[in-house]
């Protein structure tokens, strides 16, 4: 498959960039990155998903390639940009594939845009309802290192000095202030909810809880993966995919 290549796009206030490839008679999928790294973190899936799909990996404002604002947005403002991104991309009902802090976006489009999405992959649901304190997501976040491969922690460094670090620890103060718990049973499309066995910052007992609240979840966990199965396990992932779509 072709290299995905980047797109610019006018959403509302921005100007967002998205690395776009894949099959364009295929179903549309959108990938969305969590705090500080950018659509470049999801392209290990984007080529997998490529082989059937048509692929958007999307950079957030703030993140990436995308308009820099003068501030942090908060989860409500990164949906409403999202939303603006689908439309200025003519995107109706797309599937969404969101990573991490990526779910907490994708949680908020879906749960206040009933059908505007066709189905919804959480891939390592952030923040767990029971340690929703900043020490201890910082502590996991940090474990996260010892259990994925080296090249994504070159990957992580590099967008995170783009993103800058004012904005990235702004940006995990709001998804600290997000209780995503809250808003999935409204959620009616098909969901699935996938978690790396080694997965610090998804633990066993949050996904469990995740995927029962949503009405039309399910649990996956991959054995011996970490948090980022977007890049170390993307052809698994890319066949969850393929099965929920």
């Amino acid at each position: 498959m072709a290299e995905p290549v980047s797109a610019w796009y006018e959403a509302g206030d921005f100007r967002l960039h998205a690395r776009v490839g894949g099959r364009p008679d295929g179903p549309a999928v959108v990938l969305l990155h969590g705090i500080a790294v950018s659509s470049r973190y999801m392209l290990p899936l984007a080529r997998e998903l490529g082989a059937w799909a048509h692929v958007f990996a999307l950079d957030l404002p703030g993140f990436g390639r995308s308009a820099k604002p003068p501030r942090a947005l908060g989860v409500s403002e990164l949906a409403g940009a999202l939303e603006s991104w689908l439309d200025a991309a003519e995107l109706e009902q797309p599937a969404l594939v969101a990573n991490s802090f990526g779910c907490q976006v994708a949680v908020e489009l879906a749960a206040t845009r009933p059908g505007r999405l066709s189905s919804l992959v959480l891939v390592g649901p952030t923040i767990d309802s029971q340690r929703r304190r900043r020490p201890v997501q910082v502590a996991r976040w940090l474990r996260t290192a010892f259990v994925e491969r080296p090249p994504l922690h070159f990957v992580v460094a590099r967008d995170a000095l783009a993103a800058g670090v004012v904005r990235s620890w702004q940006t995990f103060g709001y998804a600290l202030d997000d209780p995503i718990e809250t808003k999935l049973a409204g959620i009616a499309i098909p969901a699935l909810v996938v978690r790396g066995e080694r997965d610090p910052l998804a633990p066993q007992q949050w996904s469990e809880e995740v995927a029962r609240l949503l009405p039309h979840g399910r649990l996956v966990v991959i054995p011996g993966a970490g948090h980022a199965l977007n890049w170390s396990r993307p052809r698994e992932l890319a066949a969850l995919v393929r099965d929920l779509v």
